[in-house]
Parts: C-alpha cells; sequence; structure tokens
C-alpha cells in the first residue's frame, strides 16, 4: 500500500428510516479469543418478516415479545429505536482470521450463516456452518427459507392429502415441494403474481391458480369434488389468503398457518366457513422452542433442509432472482419492496 493511502470502510444495508435503505459505513468489532472474521461474499434478504420490519408495520415494530410472559408487550420507546435496522438474512462468505481459541474453524474456511448484508462480519462460531462443497452460494441463501418451509410438518400433511399452497414466495415454494415428498396427490398453488406461479409450476405444483381470477376457494372445492382441500397452508401474510384457505378447507380440516402478519385481519370472517366446517387451524413455526414434535431442535430443522437442498430433492433453482452488486442493493431492496412482482428472493454479490 502507497504511504498515505487510506482503506476503505467496510459497508452494510440498513434502513435508516422506515422504507429508506442505505449503504453506511461501520467499523467492525475486533477479533476476540473466540469469535472469527468473514468477508461477505453473497447474500440475501428475507421477503416477509424482514419486509414488514423496514415498512415499521410488523408487530414486533412497537412491542415485543417476552418469554416470560409469552405475549407481547409494549417497547418503551414506541418502536423508534428500531431505526437504524440490518437489513438481510443470510451470508455466504470466506473467513479471513479466527480468534486463538476458536478450534473448529481456520482461515479460507467458507461459511453461511443467518447474518445481515454487510462486508466484513466478525461473530461467533455458533452463527456460522462450514459451506458443504456441493453447495452453492444461491443455494446456501435459500437454506433458510427452507428450514421455515419445514413448518409444514405442524400440518400434518400426508399420504394421499389434497393440499393449497397460499403465497409462493421463497417459503411456499419449498413448502410445495415439501407436500410433494410427504405424498400429497395434489397440491394447488395459489398466488397472484405470474412469474411466482409460473416457478411453481416447474417446481411440482399440479394446478395454480390466480386468486385475482375468481373465487379461488371455491374453484379449490371444485377441483376436489366439492369436498376440499385436506390440508391448506397460508404462507403469503395476507388475511384475505387466510380467509380463502379456510374457505378452501374440508370439514374438520387443517389450516398451517406459516406467514407472518401486520396489522389486522378484516378479511377473515370468522363466522363463516371457520365456524361451520370446524377447521382446525394451527401456528406453525420452526422457531419457536420447543418444538412440537418430540426430538426435534433448530439443528436438526436445518440440518435436513440443508440436505435436502443440498442433495437437489428440493430444488432452488429459479428462486434466488434477480441478483445484483452490494453496490446497488439499497435500490434493489427498495424495489422488492415496491415491486414484488418482479422479484422472488434477491441476490446480493459481493466484491464487484
Amino acid at each position: 500500500m502507497q504511504k498515505g493511502a487510506t482503506v476503505a470502510m467496510p459497508r452494510e444495508l440498513v434502513a435508516v428510516a422506515p422504507r429508506t435503505p442505505r449503504l453506511v459505513e461501520y467499523e467492525p468489532p475486533p477479533l476476540g479469543p473466540r469469535l472469527v472474521r468473514i468477508r461477505s461474499e453473497f447474500g440475501a434478504p428475507k421477503h416477509g418478516t424482514e419486509l414488514m420490519a423496514y415498512r415499521h408495520q410488523a408487530a414486533t415494530s412497537a412491542a415485543r415479545y417476552d418469554p416470560e410472559w409469552q405475549c407481547l408487550l409494549p417497547r418503551e420507546d414506541g418502536g423508534a429505536g428500531r431505526f437504524p435496522l440490518h437489513l438481510g438474512n443470510s451470508i455466504v462468505g470466506r473467513i479471513e482470521a479466527v480468534g486463538p481459541e476458536v478450534a473448529a474453524f481456520a482461515r479460507g474456511d467458507r461459511v453461511y450463516g443467518h447474518l445481515p448484508l454487510r462486508d466484513v462480519h466478525v461473530v461467533t462460531t455458533e452463527r456460522i456452518r462450514k459451506l458443504p462443497g456441493d453447495l452453492t452460494p444461491e443455494a446456501a441463501v435459500c437454506i433458510d427459507p427452507a428450514d421455515a418451509a419445514l413448518a409444514m410438518r405442524d400440518a400434518r400433511v400426508r399420504l394421499g392429502d389434497r393440499v393449497a399452497v397460499f403465497g409462493l414466495g421463497a417459503i411456499g415454494l419449498f413448502a410445495l415441494q415439501y407436500c410433494r415428498l410427504s405424498g400429497a396427490a395434489l397440491v394447488i398453488a395459489v398466488d397472484p403474481l405470474a412469474r411466482r406461479r409460473d416457478l411453481a409450476a416447474s417446481l411440482g405444483a399440479d394446478v395454480v391458480l390466480d386468486p385475482a381470477a375468481g373465487d379461488v376457494g371455491l374453484e379449490i372445492r371444485r377441483l376436489t369434488g366439492r369436498l376440499g382441500a385436506d390440508v391448506a397452508l397460508e404462507v403469503s401474510g395476507n388475511p384475505v389468503a387466510l380467509h380463502q384457505a379456510v374457505r378452501a378447507t374440508r370439514f374438520e380440516g387443517t389450516v398451517g398457518v406459516i406467514a407472518a402478519y401486520a396489522g389486522g385481519a378484516d378479511a377473515l370472517r370468522l363466522g363463516e366457513e371457520f365456524h361451520w366446517n370446524a377447521i382446525h387451524l394451527v401456528s406453525c413455526r420452526t422457531v419457536s422452542l420447543p418444538l412440537r414434535d418430540y426430538g426435534w431442535d433448530r439443528a436438526r430443522i436445518v440440518d435436513l433442509a440443508e440436505d435436502l437442498v443440498r442433495t437437489g430433492r428440493v430444488r432452488h433453482e429459479g428462486i434466488v432472482q434477480p441478483v445484483v452488486p452490494f453496490e446497488e442493493s439499497a435500490e434493489a431492496y427498495r424495489e422488492i419492496d415496491e415491486h414484488p412482482e418482479a422479484c422472488v428472493k434477491l441476490g446480493v454479490r459481493f466484491g464487484i
């Protein structure tokens, strides 16, 4: 380096205010004895819950979940302290340095983990996993949503079931593939966006429906001989879709809710099919511990998701699109919020 030359500060993608993304400089913390320093290579945001927080519309924007009370309690600052908000959910990178007490990782290892979109990370090893040699960066950033979609297990999809999946973002696209792996005889995919319906058809959906074209709940009953779906999975976060999922489900069938919601649910009319058809409504999450199934924990969920993606038993091709350089990530993030029809899951490439 020439005398007097300055070293560029690393940058990170943050929302400095609701719906206001920026690339800003930051100072990474020092490398402690049990920490590793990672140079980012590829990353992705989480489009559902993360976008709600970015819009300042999430249930936790002005409240916090208290594990002792097991309910939401108001934030003392009313949620103002949520900004600046770190954006991004998954990172693939290479370890540049390790602390002296780190034994399981070494300099040069490629890793991935739940980390925000920033140039350099200094973290504990509990937050990362080694990247298998046969797992591409695009596949790695799909481990979540693939692990989140495994919440469909709580809806008990069984051999021969007729299943409807409402919402074909990345989680919904993995959920419909899991339904097929579970032995579903019919998988119906529902989304208003044509790009996502086309992708669902390529990933194994038997029928794709546009809810804007008519009464989708009634159409699903027509497709199932008026019986209705045995299981409906709601993955969109739209209360209108939740109501249609209930409407589409058979007597004493199950509606598994994987999505998170913002605000109220005026479109959900509980006096209609929910009441008359004795619907089982199940909240499905892979991060509410302990899980309903004895013997399942987060590590086992992530191990399974990684294995399913790595071996190709579920496909990720076409889900990460578009891919943009980190330099353009602020504008790209604004676009996925304002134009969801143009994107399924945004990919961000570093070092370009």
